[in-house]
């Protein structure tokens, strides 16, 4: 006897979906069904993904290490701003849909994981470092001492920390440095979302602060729009002055 609708929902909601009920439902040509059936195997492919995510805090808790802590920055780039560094640890397995590289999702999701994030993290903090500094000290070291300020900052103290794709050999506690690791650690995912949007919205109200710019559209990146605007206008207290082109417009 066929299912009902109904049944076959409460089915994937509340049931145990087995292998002969995915069969029968991909036979199923009700349109109700195979809207049933694609909502379900696009669920299954994010909850996949998501584990997949935690590969490496898995890793870390098998050696005895419960508490990771995730490290990416945002702004390295720009010519303009600070560059943000977010350090952060979340529970073990925490389910957030949608996380990934804060670079490949929208404003809008990267705007609600933040606050997702920050409502359910063990401990997390954002370290700005400003152009002042980073003029000083140049982009790397700037992004380091950002790194090391985040991770020590953080309560309860990591046992473990994974950085996106930079060695923090002064850390007292066993790090891993993991290329492109803001799409395969969940930890480091959601420590390149705390920057990013926390970046971001410092830009925008730069923008209220310094216009004329477009702070608020480019977020400091050397657009067509912001090189005009500099050439303009002159460079600004959040402009980094050792940055080409801003160095050679300068100098003219």
């Amino acid at each position: 006897m066929k299912l009902t609708i109904k049944e076959i929902e409460n089915v994937f909601l509340y049931g145990t979906v087995t292998e002969e009920f995915l069969v029968l439902c991909r036979a199923d040509m009700r349109k109700s069904v195979q809207t049933l059936l694609r909502r379900y195997e696009r669920a299954y492919r994010e909850h996949e993904r998501l584990a997949a995510m935690y590969t490496y805090e898995r890793a870390a808790a098998e050696r005895g290490n419960v508490l990771v802590a995730g490290v990416d920055e945002a702004g390295r780039g720009p010519l303009a701003g600070p560059v943000a560094v977010a350090a952060v640890i979340l529970p073990q397995e925490l389910y957030l849909s949608r996380l990934n590289d804060s670079k490949k999702l929208s404003a809008k999701v990267r705007e609600d994981l933040f606050v997702e994030i920050t409502d359910q993290a063990i401990a997390y903090h954002v370290t700005l470092v400003d152009a002042a500094e980073i003029d000083r000290i140049n982009i790397l070291q700037a992004t380091l001492r950002g790194m090391y300020e985040a991770v020590a900052a953080l309560t309860p103290v990591p046992e473990e920390v994974l950085i996106d794709a930079v060695e923090l050999p002064r850390l007292s506690i066993p790090s891993q440095a993991i290329i492109k690791g803001d799409a395969k650690s969940a930890s480091i995912a959601a420590a390149s979302i705390l920057a990013k949007v926390t970046r971001d919205r410092l830009m925008e109200q730069y923008d209220v602060e310094y216009p004329g710019y477009g702070f608020a559209r480019h977020k400091g990146y050397g657009t067509a729009e912001h090189i005009a605007a500099i050439r303009k206008r002159g460079v600004c207290p959040i402009h980094r002055r050792t940055f080409e082109p801003i160095r050679s417009i300068i100098m003219q």
